[in-house]
């Protein structure tokens, strides 16, 4: 039997128990609020887990790159969003997946966009689906809900691509802290998207798709009538920025970065391993939250969480765990070699640290490799 202490370090782990009870919640809800889970494959990026997330060989999913949709339509996911606001030099990559029977579906807001693509369409006698991106909260981009714009794109989508649905996501919602407010911000998730979805409708456009999505609004939504899907995305693999957040709870966190202990600077109070910001991303969001992680949260061997430790600071290959108080580390509890998982604050960019996941259960055993994507060019 492998186990973590048969693998190099520092090595990512993927805690399989947690990782598809997170799934099994966030299909749950889901299913209470009847609508399709859509899920978000730009955090992991691996085929293994995404066939844990889908709800058939065909998906449906969401991609945030290039890369990403002919990685998963490749191997049979062909159901698919590309969730960043396309241009037309895009296109041809999204047309040759489409010709191999993949359905990638595109986003725009602005008539701009609508005009480019239809053009590409004519031009290339291309097909394509689109939705109208939607900003619900101000947080990046996207029509206002109001905004009379919104008809003349939809008027200015033609020539082979044919508009299908509206899009939001309520990227604001990851700044809220309180249950209340993520409450209400689903709540304007959903009542944003509707109205254009109504509008359209109204105005002859047979909107099919009407998506929302985020992770705090997933698990805080109580109602999602007129929507038909629902895209979330870090919630499967958790990390300590939604913890922060309340979206989900240290212990539902699945990704850590396994390092070694290979030193110490006892009069500094300092435990140096060999997990820096390379592994760990430069990414401290948790600083401004009401608990600071520095550059992670410190768990044992088996995963369990060490609330006294914190990577308090990070270099290129050295990570710095210290106690949150202050006080000596006790070097008998921390030898040399001692293998430590470290909990990040943003899944997305530790993982994308690694071409790979060694996934275990039962704390230390190794169960299999889950390979992984990255980048954006195939």
């Amino acid at each position: 039997m492998t186990t973590i202490y048969d693998l190099d370090t520092p090595s990512a782990l993927l805690d399989r128990q947690i990782l598809t009870a997170n799934i099994r919640r966030a299909q749950e809800v889901c299913r209470r609020l009847g609508v399709v889970w859509r899920p978000h494959l730009k955090t992991h990026k691996s085929l293994d887990v995404a066939r844990l997330q889908t709800a058939s060989p065909e998906g449906p999913a969401t991609v945030s790159t290039l890369k990403e949709a002919e990685y998963f339509a490749g191997a049979g996911i062909t159901d698919l969003i590309y969730a960043v606001g396309i241009v037309p030099s895009k296109l041809p990559r999204i047309h040759a997946l489409n010709r191999r029977g993949a359905d990638v579906k595109v986003i725009l807001d602005s008539v701009e966009a609508a005009e480019a693509v239809s053009r590409w369409c004519r031009e290339n006698g291309a097909a394509l689906r689109v939705l109208i991106e939607i900003d619900c909260d101000g947080h990046r981009s996207g029509l206002r809900p109001d905004d009379p714009a919104v008809s003349d794109v939809a008027r200015a989508i033609r020539d082979g691509a044919e508009l299908v649905g509206v899009l939001t996501h309520a990227g604001g919602s990851y700044a809220l802290a309180s249950e209340a407010d993520r409450i209400r911000a689903a709540q304007n998730e959903v009542k944003a998207v509707v109205s254009v979805a109504d509008k359209l409708r109204g105005e002859g456009y047979g909107i099919r798709i009407v998506s929302i999505g985020s992770t705090p609004t997933l698990m805080a939504c109580q109602d999602a009538s007129g929507v038909t899907e629902i895209r979330s995305g870090v919630g499967s693999v958790g990390d300590l920025f939604m913890a922060g957040l309340g979206a989900c709870r240290i212990g539902d966190i699945s990704l850590s970065v396994l390092v070694q202990v290979i030193g110490r600077q006892t009069e500094k109070g300092w435990l140096i391993t060999d997990g820096g910001w390379m592994a760990m991303s430069r990414d401290r969001g948790t600083a401004r939250q009401a608990v600071d992680w520095g550059y992670g949260a410190v768990c044992d061997e088996a995963g369990r969480l060490m609330p006294d430790y914190w990577v308090s600071d990070a270099n290129q290959e050295h990570g710095i765990i210290s106690r949150r108080d202050g006080a000596p580390i006790d070097p008998k509890e921390f030898p040399l070699g001692r293998r430590l998982r470290i909990l990040p604050n943003h899944a997305c960019p530790t993982g994308a640290a690694f071409d790979r996941y060694h996934a275990v259960e039962n704390g230390t055993e190794v169960i299999g490799v889950y390979p992984r994507i990255n980048h954006w060019e195939a």
